[in-house]
């Protein structure tokens, strides 16, 4: 079976999935005119505003969410994994995908934000099963898309992040699998139980503060090893390009492993943030996707790259080519993963690193299994708008906590294999769709630009810029006219 996994996650993530994510990127930047590089302020001040509502969480909220699903596993063993089958290139074809990403987690979460609906308990539900459906008109596709999702994001990928959690926290006080199953699957239940609004109140608080204490700890590892920095910056850049030497013969290797850790890592395109994004209350959808697209950014050029500085600047790492040599064994007998990390913190603060990282790694991963089963329940209730199955809400609730339990006790080895398949077949269908359906984003970006020269706060009003089936924003629309009526 496991044999079977691998060489269908082979062919899922061919080189014709990595020209897709990196193709699409640099399309949509060239189309928003490079939005990502414009926009940086515009989007750390709208990170800070946006309000809560009963229907819609704030824009931090948004971020937050989309982040805690951003920010998992990938930023620590993910990276480790990329180094070792891609040598130190590879991050640089992490930060390539996280520029070029940025723009492409603008279009999407743009589009979830014009064509999302209001479900039966009066709150925001949006994300690719929703625009593709409104805006391409193809509602098979969307279920196709919705069960993918729910299979990926309910199934699938919590595994990586349970099994790597029992994995930091094994090696770093030799807990058991067992005990960390019993108390993951504990506190995420009654995390899921109460509802997104938990969900979204609990990433608020917990995402920026594990993301701040991992970063000032790369920052004081990285002063400390100051001399070694120009060597690890000049190898990230040859290895890149098969200029150095020893890594010469894995160019193509190290862009496979950077383009698909990177977007395991970001999730830039591959339809899981518009999710959270299409929760937000704003008055354009525009801002949501400026939110999102700088969200790419902190998980990748920040919270990566303090991984990948870590554990280069230390040399607490091993790279094997695709025929097997060993081109770097910094670490004997260590397989890629969080170890990695671990070891190189253990160089800073010995006998308490490996168990920062291992806390690193809970909140990381945690946080994550959350984010995805808020994703899967928003293709649940996309399912269930014609006809109301509750019965698959529970299923979903006591199938996630299974995979949490599985993922730690049986999957071993076989964890990353089905995580990359689920990412691969949601990165598949949700790029298709949003360059099938990109024009609706890029209208909400130039209204949104011409309203800020303007010096007015944007509002979206679809039906003037010709974009149909958002009822959403009718809504809003009538009710703000209505509103000026009133005061005139």
């Amino acid at each position: 079976m496991q044999t079977f996994f691998q060489v269908l996650n082979d062919w899922i993530w061919s080189l014709a999935l990595v020209g897709l994510c990196l193709g699409a990127g640099l399309y949509f930047s060239i189309r928003t005119r490079f939005m990502q590089v414009r926009g940086i302020g515009e989007m750390i001040r709208l990170m800070l505003s946006g309000r809560e509502s009963k229907a819609g969480i704030s824009s931090f909220q948004a971020l937050a969410m989309s982040l805690s699903g951003r920010v998992g596993v990938g930023n620590i063993a993910g990276v480790a994994t990329a180094i070792y089958a891609g040598g130190p290139g590879a991050v640089f074809w992490m930060w390539v995908m996280a520029f070029l990403g940025a723009s492409s987690a603008y279009v999407e979460s743009t589009l979830a934000q014009i064509y999302k609906e209001k479900d039966d308990e009066g709150r925001y539900r949006g994300g690719p099963a929703y625009y593709i459906e409104k805006g391409i008109g193809l509602r098979s596709y969307a279920w196709v898309f919705a069960v993918v999702t729910i299979l990926a994001c309910g199934f699938l990928l919590p595994g990586v992040q349970a099994s790597e959690i029992a994995s930091g926290m094994h090696q770093a006080w030799n807990v058991e699998p067992w005990i960390t199953a019993t108390a993951l699957v504990a506190v995420l239940a009654f995390i899921i139980f109460g509802g997104v609004t938990r969900i979204a109140h609990f990433a608020q608080v917990v995402v920026p503060f594990m993301a701040l204490a991992y970063l000032l700890l790369a920052l004081v590892i990285l002063g400390l090893n100051a001399s070694a920095l120009p060597h690890m910056f000049m190898l990230i850049i040859d290895s890149a390009f098969g200029a150095n030497a020893i890594y010469g013969g894995m160019l193509g290797t190290a862009i496979e492993w950077g383009v698909k850790r990177g977007i395991y890592s970001n999730e830039a395109g591959q339809g899981t943030a518009p999710h959270a994004a299409a929760a937000a209350e704003v008055s354009h959808p525009a801002k949501q996707g400026y939110v999102q697209a700088f969200s790419v950014y902190i998980d990748t050029l920040l919270v990566c790259s303090a991984t990948a500085f870590m554990i280069l600047s230390t040399g607490m790492y091993n790279v094997r080519a695709p025929d097997g040599a060993v081109l770097h064994e910094g670490l004997p007998g260590v397989a890629a993963g969080a170890g990695y990390a671990q070891a190189a913190v253990e160089t800073l603060l010995p006998g308490y690193g490996s168990g920062f990282v291992a806390l690193a790694l809970l909140f990381f991963a945690f946080t994550t299994i959350m984010a995805y089963y808020y994703m899967a329940e928003t293709n649940i209730a996309y399912i269930n708008r014609k006809v109301h199955r509750p019965w698959l809400t529970l299923a979903l609730r006591l199938a996630i906590l299974a995979a949490v339990a599985i993922g730690i006790l049986r999957a071993g080895g076989s964890a990353w294999t089905l995580g990359d398949i689920g990412v691969g077949l949601m990165a598949w269908l949700n790029f298709i769709a949003i360059l099938l359906l990109q024009r609706p984003a890029l209208r909400a970006l130039r209204d949104y630009e011409a309203q800020k020269k303007r010096g007015v706060d944007p509002w979206f009003d679809p039906e003037a810029l010709g974009i149909t089936r958002t009822d959403v924003w009718n809504e809003v629309a009538r009710s703000r006219s209505g509103s000026n009526e009133g005061d005139a």
